[in-house]
């Protein structure tokens, strides 16, 4: 489908959406909210439809203004300027509608599901676990999302041998889907007397979170346990059997919620992050689907791969999916800085896509 066909179907959808919302009076809830989301989705393609048509316009004025200059000399010449001028701006025009009109993420709009684990290096591990995880709230805090934690489990010197959080807020899974990965510090533990670096790792996973039309779940599929929940030091959190584990037996899927005082509440929570685990895995089986047949990704999304260290001798921070590196390490463990590093990833991706023309 050609550019201008494109342009031509925007303008028109959004006319269909803005003449089936005037009948709001007569439509479901759901209907009006899924148009309303989808009108607020249009608008700024088609100003930017509505943008380049005028530019069209006024090039062709500019042309024909100059065929017609004659002998005009001055004429020729403001016309000549102006269509310079013009023709200049066009491509850029062009170059942003042609992002704007790449096929959005279905999931980007949705909340997050953030999940870190320490991976190899022991207690240093868990200490850059630790790190990340703060890193991630207050870049959160920095976007004003909200940042609930919903589980955590510590080691007795700060660390975290896993954290789960769910993040709520505009475009959330839009801005950190690319976190998901191993990431790989570079420090000298305050343990280490000899002043040798260390190496060890973390695991991020950022998952979709999944509604509820989105995931059947069989209550005959799921094993439920409940335990008694006990915290740091083997003081117990509750004298009844309040912590829940949740077994989803298709897939094999076990998420375990013992922060809560009461079972209920720790159940559902623990069904919230299932339902995102099972949500992610089918879209992660999908793109791999896709991926069989695509080259020069962004990563390949596979959770083993190495997509980040961190080096803090040297206060840098090098993403390897792109080869960037930056030497403000301080402000992106902060949370400050991070976006610098998330904007090169999208527009990493949106550059392939553009050039793949990805469906």
């Amino acid at each position: 489908m050609s550019l201008h066909s494109t342009m031509d179907k925007v303008l028109q959808r959004r006319a269909e959406v803005e003449e089936r919302l005037s009948q709001a009076a007569v439509m479901a809830p759901a209907e009006m909210a899924n148009l309303s989301r989808e009108l607020t989705e249009l608008r700024p393609v088609c100003e930017q439809v509505e943008r380049v048509n005028r530019l069209t316009a006024e090039i062709a004025d500019a042309q024909m203004m100059f065929d017609e200059a004659g002998d005009d000399v001055e004429i020729a010449e403001m016309a000549r300027a102006e269509l310079e001028e013009l023709s200049g701006q066009l491509p850029n025009e062009h170059a942003k509608l042609q992002l704007l009109l790449l096929p959005k993420d279905k999931d980007d709009s949705r909340n997050a599901i953030l999940e870190v684990r320490a991976g190899t290096g022991g207690d240093e591990a868990a200490l850059f676990a630790s790190d990340l995880f703060a890193m991630y709230q207050r870049f959160s805090v920095k976007h004003g999302w909200k940042f609930e934690v919903m589980e955590v489990s510590e080691t007795g010197i700060g660390g975290y041998k896993e954290a789960t959080a769910a993040i709520a807020g505009p475009d959330v899974f839009a801005r950190l889907k690319f976190e998901s990965g191993v990431h790989r510090v570079q420090r000298v533990p305050e343990t280490e007397t000899g002043g040798r670096i260390h190496t060890s790792a973390a695991t991020v996973a950022v998952l979709p979170e999944a509604e509820d039309v989105d995931i059947d779940i069989v209550e005959t599929e799921l094993r439920i346990d409940v335990f008694r929940a006990s915290g740091p030091g083997g003081q117990s959190v509750n004298t009844t059997d309040s912590a829940v584990r949740i077994t989803h037996l298709p897939t094999g899927i076990v998420v375990s919620q013992q922060d809560e005082k009461s079972q209920h509440k720790n159940r559902a929570k623990a069904m919230k992050i299932l339902r995102a685990r099972i949500y992610d895995a089918e879209r992660a089986r999908v793109e791999a689907e896709r991926a069989a047949s695509r080259k020069g990704q962004v990563g390949s999304g596979d959770r083993s791969e190495r997509i980040r260290t961190y080096n803090f001798p040297q206060g840098r921070v090098t993403d390897h999916r792109i080869n960037l590196t930056l030497y403000k390490l301080d402000r992106i463990v902060a949370g400050e800085a991070l976006d610098e590093v998330i904007e090169a990833l999208i527009a990493e991706d949106q550059a392939r896509r553009l050039a793949e023309g990805v469906e």
